[in-house]
């Protein structure tokens, strides 16, 4: 039985961007295919987030800058990367010979920079939309981070609107006290899609130095341990918006996915799972298509939410 597997993200009158299945890999543990590309088949993927993306290139924390915990991991990259610019002229040209689409993750100090990142990327070829990661600290606001505000998150979604054309999701933090209120704001400025959620802040202590495993001493935790809270959060997610929802948490088997489209999630992004087993999105896809087949299950889209309330 042939399972349809296909999704779009976007609305009439915008670019779409269509997927032909619903497993993609997070940002920041794939780097930009490139290597990947090399041993395995991309363009089977759903679709591609690259590694965070600034204005300027960044050199990232100290070191060490990563520690595995019991189910997981904690993160304290800092956002290395070549920058927009270096991103634009080296690593783009190569994605447009595939066939796989590719969102560029980007993030910005202030609301301004979102704009100029989203302007910059704008008819690229070989980008195919953005994920917009809100959970950085705005500068001119204190250091609060942009998704840790309604107001904050609209305008930086009303800018990235305003300045391109290409179908966006935006990342948002489970540091909040209520996930619902940031994804309707998301919404009513123009977002496309909603990714939740991105890494849980964290901490780990080496007993013998009697400090911080961190350079930075604290982190982002991700990986199996935290998938309750994003299955938790996807389904909060879906009760408050039409959005297409990106879930993103733990996932690393098709009975996650299942999970998390069951909650209200319309794609899975295979993230910290990589490390241990590279082939992980691949299976994960495959494991999907065996399980629709034996439920009878011929569209995704008819378990979407199936474990939510029909109120």
């Amino acid at each position: 039985m042939a399972v349809d597997l296909s999704l779009s993200i976007g609305s009439a009158g915008k670019q779409e961007l269509t997927l032909r299945n619903p497993v993609m890999v997070a940002s920041g543990t794939f780097s930009n295919g490139i290597e990947f590309a090399k041993r395995f088949d991309v363009d089977a993927l759903g679709a591609i987030c690259s590694k965070g993306t600034t204005l300027r290139p960044r050199r990232g924390n100290a070191q060490p800058r990563t520690v595995e915990t019991a189910n997981g991991m904690i993160n304290s990259i800092g956002f290395q990367n070549i920058g927009v610019g270096g991103l634009i002229a080296e690593i783009a040209p190569i994605w447009e010979r595939w066939h796989v689409p590719v969102l560029v993750n980007i993030m910005g100090e202030t609301i301004a920079e979102y704009g100029q990142l989203a302007e910059r990327l704008d008819g690229v070829p070989g980008v195919a939309g953005l994920e917009v990661n809100i959970s950085c600290p705005n500068v001119e606001a204190g250091g609060l981070e942009f998704g840790q505000d309604p107001a904050q998150a609209a305008a930086v979604v009303a800018e990235v609107r305003r300045k391109t054309g290409l179908p966006f999701a935006v990342k948002i933090t489970p540091a909040v006290s209520d996930i619902r209120p940031i994804a309707r704001a998301i919404e009513d400025a123009g977002g496309d899609a909603i990714t939740v959620m991105n890494t849980i802040p964290a901490m780990a202590i080496d007993i013998k130095r009697r400090r911080p495993v961190l350079a930075t001493r604290f982190g982002g935790l991700s990986g199996p341990a935290i998938k309750p809270v994003a299955l938790r959060l996807v389904y909060l997610t879906a009760s408050v918006t039409k959005l297409p929802i990106l879930a993103a948490g733990g996932v690393s088997s098709g009975t996650d996915a299942i999970e998390f489209f069951m909650a209200g999630a319309s794609a899975v992004q295979v993230g910290t799972a990589t490390f241990r087993d590279p082939e992980t999105p691949w299976r994960v896809i495959r494991e999907i298509t065996d399980w629709c087949e034996e439920e009878g299950v011929k569209r995704l889209s008819d378990i979407i939410g199936a474990a939510r309330p029909n109120d």
